[in-house]
């Protein structure tokens, strides 16, 4: 932890024992700089990361003086009932919040891509060089199908922090962690096909399981641990379920975490069955605490779980680069690769090697789970603050996603349109549900640039779900 960081930890708890109580002053930045051997700079960025997060406020030529922020909204608890399988019709819905996503006028909460604030734009672009002047024509050529051998060993060596012992070689570098899914879904279903999922479930997963000709079989889950080991172990007793698709760690979009004991125990209903688990891990990276959860692949021991991921969330969406790890899929996902896009773009992938061995990573997620944890607690303490009573929200320990359960009257279909008339792009919950669920809850996208016009929408927001 940085100095400021834990000076800013001493002051908040200064606070909350009632040392500095609501209204008092606190010490100057030049005073307490001597009072605790620091420079001013560091103390000056430990009271700004306490006004941001509500717990100090400045005044014009007078200093910061302590406050106690708005309670938290109360945690989101909502789920889905017990459900039969069905058809999955969301693409002109997701088109609308995709286009939306794209407009410049807008402010946008509503796609789970990071500002570039939050990605090492300069040190990708600085491996883009140097893949461009070791280039042996390799724009010349498509790659190996599977995908580089210098990427695959990167990624190899940082499942080891996931519990996993993976061989470059049953790695398959993808278009994104989208195309990953595809190939997952494509290899072990049919159309027509029942596949259980979470409830919510992201949209871009339902879509996909639309265009596949699917059926989607929500499963009841919580907002903490995600989805329900007996609500599936029902589930598959009823339905010919064919697979399972969930995102174990910080869920898109309730932030669940599920436990390892839940990991486990699906992984082996799942397999003393013969169905297929397709994990998707893209935000397992990102526990504010840096303490990275397992995948439930460290339990497979029969290759029934296919691991799917990429580095959309973390370094550098616009390269799309993702991959998955098929187990007993391996050579069905090799061949549907091949036949679909043949090589995924050779230079990205030498890229990303290059900026994977260099050691900056670490330095930079180290850098945006503390500055994510920090935006999430800004936007519950906004949310607590400016939208109606009654309203719940997630906690996620990992992510940048919040799940915000409205008061039950309120439409989020209806709060979209006023917001997009407002300038503000919101997800709203039925996208996330292929019954079209949760009328009254919305998803909110933290990784935005924090500034003045941020908490104007967001006070906006609140003000015209209160209407």
């Amino acid at each position: 932890m940085n100095r400021y960081e834990q000076l800013a930890d001493r002051l908040r708890s200064d606070i909350r024992a009632g040392l500095y109580p609501p209204g008092q002053r606190l010490p100057s930045v030049r005073r307490i700089a001597l009072q605790q051997g620091l420079s001013i700079a560091t103390c000056i960025s430990a009271y700004r990361k306490l006004e941001a997060q509500g717990w100090l406020e400045a005044r014009p030529q007078s200093g910061f003086y302590a406050r106690t922020p708005e309670a938290l909204p109360p945690r989101a608890c909502q789920t889905c009932d017990d459900e039969s399988p069905g058809e999955v019709t969301m693409s002109e819905r997701v088109a609308q919040v995709m286009r939306a996503s794209h407009r410049d006028d807008l402010l946008v909460f509503s796609t789970a891509i990071p500002h570039a604030d939050f990605l090492p734009v300069k040190d990708i672009r600085a491996s883009l060089g140097r893949a461009l002047r070791a280039d042996d024509a390799g724009s010349a050529r498509y790659g190996e199908f599977i995908g580089e051998e210098a990427l695959r060993v990167q990624i190899a060596r940082r499942a080891v922090d996931s519990g996993c012992q993976i061989h470059p070689d049953d790695i398959v570098i993808t278009t994104g962690c989208q195309e990953a899914l595809t190939l997952a879904l494509r290899a072990t279903t049919q159309p027509g096909d029942v596949v259980a999922i979470e409830s919510p479930a992201f949209f871009g997963t339902l879509q996909l399981i639309e265009s596949l000709g699917l059926k989607a079989l929500e499963i009841p889950t919580d907002a903490q641990t995600g989805l329900s080991p007996d609500a599936l172990e029902l589930a598959l007793e009823k339905w010919p379920v064919k697979a399972c698709l969930a995102c174990t760690s910080f869920s898109n979009p309730s932030g669940a975490l599920m436990p390892d004991a839940h990991k486990r125990r699906i992984v082996q209903m799942l397999s003393s069955r013969g169905i297929a688990l397709i994990e998707d891990d893209i935000y397992g990276e990102l526990a504010h605490d840096g303490e990275r959860p397992r995948v439930a692949k460290a339990w497979d021991r029969t290759g029934h779980v296919l691991l799917c991921s990429s580095f959309s969330k973390t370094l550098a969406p616009g390269l799309r680069i993702g991959w998955i790890v098929a187990g007993r899929w391996r050579r069905e996902v090799e061949r549907l690769k091949y036949g679909s896009t043949m090589a995924t773009a050779l230079l990205p992938q030498r890229a990303l090697a290059d900026y994977l061995a260099s050691g900056r990573p670490e330095r930079h997620m180290a850098r945006i789970r503390r500055q994510y944890a920090e935006q999430m607690e800004r936007m519950q303490t906004a949310i607590a603050r400016h939208f109606p009573p009654g309203t719940r929200c997630t906690r996620p320990a990992g992510g940048f996603i919040l799940w915000v359960e409205l008061p039950e009257h309120i439409d989020a279909l209806a709060l979209q349109s006023r917001a997009l008339a407002a300038g503000i792009s919101i997800a709203p919950g039925p996208l996330f549900s292929p019954q079209g669920k949760y009328r009254n809850c919305i998803r909110l996208m933290c990784a935005v640039r924090w500034d003045a016009r941020v908490d104007t929408a967001l006070a906006s927001l609140g003000s015209l779900a209160s209407r």
